[in-house]
C-alpha cells in the first residue's frame, strides 16, 4: 500500500489496521525494530526518547498502540522518508 494512502488510513481511526501496515507506516517514519519479547515488538527512533510497542494478535495491530504511534509523530514532528 502507497505510504500516504497508509498514513490515511491510521488517521481515520480504522479498526482494521493489520500488524504489517503499523510497522511499516512506523519504520516509513524513521523508526527501527530495536528487539522483540515474546509478542511485542520494540522501536526506536534517533530524535524520540520513548520506545515505541507494537504487537502483532491475530495479525492486527492493537488500536492504543497505533493511537501511540500517531501521537508521537505528531508530538516529536516527524517527517515520512522519500523511497
Amino acid at each position: 500500500m502507497n505510504k500516504t494512502k497508509l498514513l490515511t488510513k491510521l488517521l481515520s481511526n480504522s479498526k482494521n489496521i493489520r500488524f504489517s501496515e503499523a510497522t511499516g507506516c512506523a519504520e516509513s517514519f524513521g523508526f527501527k525494530l530495536s528487539r522483540i519479547n515474546g509478542s511485542h515488538n520494540i522501536y526506536s527512533h534517533p530524535q524520540v526518547v520513548e520506545l515505541l510497542n507494537l504487537q502483532d494478535v491475530k495479525g492486527k495491530a492493537k488500536d492504543y498502540q497505533i493511537k501511540q504511534l500517531l501521537e508521537i509523530i505528531e508530538r516529536y514532528n516527524l517527517e515520512m522518508k522519500e523511497d
